[in-house]
């Protein structure tokens, strides 16, 4: 890949992600603490994520490879992301607030799937191209939450407004994005086709199916990482806890550059097997520093594997699900992972996580104020427990020694 290339893709993975962690990390804390919605109310706002990538992953699979350049697509959902991002930070009641943010997340994440295969489009050699290309998403997400801890925008409105500001930005500047056109556009058209099913044909293969089940599985413990870290830090007292979660960010940045070099030596398989035993120490590390405040080595070590838990689940995903499929298909394929994963398993896992920290939670007498707390040490132990369950059953069912699926023909 020319540099120029990388400089390009660079900048637009760089704001897709920057515009995520704006919001996302921090939301949790404003919602309980400045909004008052109960921690049900919390993981079904989480939830919203889960059903965009449910609601637009087979539609951008259509567009993007049937119809449309995939950089129009972008820009056009970034420009009315934007004005539904700015919408959202003037609302005050969950009745409100939750509809207008699922309307937005279904722009945001049609969207992220696109500049997946838009990137992966533009990778002469996506085992090396690819997670070089996506370091600058850990860049986006760090700068993110330093500009978010530091201006104190933990408990504000600002964030949305902040990520509105960054989402225009993006839609103007994908138009100068690399012409990504559809590259089914040719291919017949049926009612199969027009649903985006044609990605379904992957799960024919046992070793397909059995990633795709078990990367739905592990997108429930995880949930818990997102929908409650923050909110965790700041019932720890631990200061510009937004700026310090971007730790992950740079430890993000160091496994993707070793993804490739791994993979030679671990496989597919080793590699997402490292991703869900990280899960699994993280959240033993929070549960540890929740009994034992004073160890805070623990929860910044929990704070940065983070690249192992984002990079060898998710990235190694879209470059597994990109060997396997088609490349008239490509785009409805990664539809179909960010369906299952950020869709239906972020869905459950933020449904749990929210179930599951309003049983631990209690109420109690803060500096005058009644303050919503809960026990961390309870909440930790669920994800723990279910991602040691997930990676003895992924190391004895995983078996990544059948020939990818663009060598196999298609029957039906």
């Amino acid at each position: 890949m020319a540099v120029t290339m990388y400089l390009r893709l660079w900048v637009m993975v760089f704001l897709q992600y920057y515009i995520w962690s704006t919001w996302y990390v921090t939301m949790g804390n404003y919602l309980t603490e400045s909004l008052k919605f109960p921690g049900g109310q919390v993981g079904l706002a989480y939830g919203t994520t889960a059903i965009g990538a449910m609601a637009s992953s087979f539609f951008v699979g259509i567009v993007a490879d049937r119809f449309f350049a995939t950089e129009r697509i972008l820009s056009i959902l970034h420009i009315v992301g934007a004005g539904l991002l700015y919408f959202v930070s003037t609302l005050q009641t969950f009745a409100e607030f939750y509809p207008v943010l699922m309307i937005y997340t279904i722009t945001f994440m049609a969207a992220h799937a696109l500049t997946n295969s838009l990137t992966l489009h533009h990778c002469k050699n996506a085992a090396v191209e690819f997670p070089v290309v996506m370091v600058m998403g850990s860049v986006g997400w760090m700068i993110a939450g330093i500009v978010v801890g530091f201006c104190k925008l933990e408990n504000s409105p600002g964030m949305f407004q902040l990520a509105a500001l960054a989402a225009l930005v993006m839609g103007i500047y994908s138009l100068t994005l690399p012409h990504t056109p559809p590259k089914g556009k040719d291919a017949p058209m049926s009612p199969r086709v027009l649903l985006g099913l044609d990605a379904l044909r992957l799960m024919r293969d046992r070793s397909f199916a059995t990633f795709i089940i078990c990367s739905f599985l592990i997108c429930v413990p995880l949930s818990f990482y997102f929908s409650w870290i923050n909110v965790f830090m700041n019932e720890s007292n631990i200061p510009y806890a937004a700026a310090k979660l971007t730790i992950g960010q740079g430890s993000d940045v160091l496994f993707l550059l070793m993804l490739p070099i791994m993979l030679l030596f671990f496989g597919a398989k080793g590699i997402l097997l490292l991703g869900m035993a990280a899960w699994a120490f993280r959240f033993f590390l929070f549960r540890t520093f929740a009994v034992d405040l004073t160890a805070q080595w623990m929860l910044y070590l929990g704070i940065a594997v983070h690249g192992m838990c984002y990079d060898f689940i998710f990235v190694m995903g879209r470059m597994y699900v990109d060997k396997r499929a088609t490349v008239d298909i490509r785009g409805a394929a990664q539809g179909f992972h960010v369906f299952v994963t950020l869709g239906l398993g972020m869905f459950v896992g933020s449904w749990l996580a929210g179930v599951v920290g309003q049983y631990y939670s209690y109420t109690e007498i803060v500096g005058g104020k009644e303050a919503t707390l809960h026990h961390w040490q309870n909440i930790w132990l669920v994800p723990a427990v279910m991602s040691i369950i997930l990676f003895v059953a992924f190391a004895l069912l995983f078996k990544d020694n059948s020939p990818p699926v663009l060598e196999v023909a298609d029957t039906a």
